[in-house]
Order: structure tokens, then C-alpha cells, then sequence
């Protein structure tokens, strides 16, 4: 049963994160904007890394039959998905994968797991972790100054993101859990609250910061 469940929520992943690459590319269209550039990247990758574990599963679940996704393919959608992160910090201004905010200083010594692991996926949920709390604060700071409501979706969105990476980090220390279920299930709802602003730029200019065209 869980098996199922976490085969249905990468699906549903993947169509969420696919619909907002397709809005996002929409806008770009009509707008020429450099940050809808970046984040239709971000958002396929997204949906392209959902794509991969579910297809994981589908092959389990139809060939294999072993009761288990392979690792490799779960660690291929999940550097995907990274991918995605990275572009979605990016569109706040990042001007290399190092800045100098203080911000994303005190952010990049809090996930302590990434120095007790050597595996690829842990690793890279741990980048994906800076990379969408980053995300979540710069968001909040450009609401603060500018008022934009469409920021506060933006933040809880990546809030969502990062808490699910986390926990999905977590599901190993806890394997017999439901934590993996539950990890999926926040990145969803992290999916639909960025959804919700995304959905209303194909017909306007809409920045998630005023100084992103500035680049």
C-alpha cells in the first residue's frame, strides 16, 4: 500500500511541476522574461525528477517486482529535482553558488547531515535543502520591502520544498517510517503554493523580486 501511494504522489508531482513549467514557459513567451526563463528550467527539472522515481516505480512494479525502487534511479530524479532547486534560487539573484549574503551563510550550517554522509543522495537532498531554505528567506525579505502578496505563497511554497527534502533525508535514518510518504506529501503542497502566483503571469510582467531583471 505505501508503495502505491508514494508511486501515485511522484505522479501527481510530476503533473503539478509540469503544469507550472508549462505557465511559466507560457509567460516567458509572452513577456521575454529572464526570471520565467529560469524558472520554467526550474520547474521541468522538477517534474523531470518526479518523472524519473515514478518511472522507477512503474518498472518495479511491472518487471522487476523486487518490492523496492532501485537506488539509482531513485538518486538520478533526486540531483534532477537539485537541478531545479538550483535554478529557482537562482532567479533570486544568485550570482554565483557561493554569495556573500549573511542569510544564506547562517542557512548553509544548518543541515549537519551533510557532513555525515557520503552517499549522492543524501548529498544533494542536502543541497537541496540550502538551496530552497535560501529561497524561502530572500522571498520573505523581498516581501518586507516590496508588499508583493504573491511573495508569501512563494516563501510557504519553498518552506514546504525544504521541510519535505529534509524529512525525505530523514526517512533513511527511519526506514520502516512513513516519513518518505509524508516528505512527498509536504513537496506537494510546497508545489500548489507556488502554483497559486505562478498561474497568474502568463498576461503580465510578474517578478518574485524587483531586482531580478536588474541582472
Amino acid at each position: 500500500m505505501e508503495f502505491l501511494l508514494e508511486n501515485i504522489l511522484n505522479l501527481i508531482g510530476f503533473l503539478i511541476g509540469l503544469s507550472i513549467g508549462i505557465m511559466a514557459y507560457i509567460g516567458f513567451r509572452n513577456t521575454g522574461s529572464p526570471t520565467l526563463f529560469r524558472l520554467t528550467i526550474a520547474f521541468f527539472s522538477i517534474s523531470l525528477g518526479f518523472f524519473v522515481i515514478w518511472s522507477g516505480y512503474m518498472i518495479e512494479d511491472l518487471v522487476i517486482k523486487s518490492g523496492t525502487i532501485e537506488r539509482g534511479t531513485q538518486t538520478v530524479g533526486i540531483v534532477i529535482q537539485t537541478v531545479g532547486y538550483f535554478f529557482i534560487a537562482f532567479s533570486h539573484s544568485i550570482k554565483s553558488f557561493f554569495p556573500k549574503s549573511n542569510y544564506f551563510r547562517s542557512v548553509g550550517i544548518l543541515p549537519l547531515f551533510l557532513v555525515s554522509t557520503v552517499q549522492l543522495e543524501h548529498i544533494f537532498r542536502s543541497i537541496s535543502f540550502i538551496l530552497l531554505v535560501y529561497g524561502a528567506i530572500e522571498t520573505m525579505l523581498s516581501y518586507r520591502d516590496n508588499k508583493n502578496k504573491g511573495a508569501i505563497s512563494v516563501a510557504v511554497g519553498l518552506a514546504l520544498l525544504a521541510f519535505g527534502e529534509f524529512l525525505g533525508w530523514y526517512s533513511f535514518v527511519f526506514p520502516e517510517s512513513m516519513l518518505y510518504t509524508i516528505s512527498m506529501v509536504i513537496k506537494i503542497g510546497g508545489l500548489i503554493a507556488l502554483f497559486i502566483p505562478v498561474s497568474k503571469i502568463p498576461l503580465k510582467r510578474i517578478k518574485f523580486d524587483d531586482d531580478l531583471d536588474k541582472i
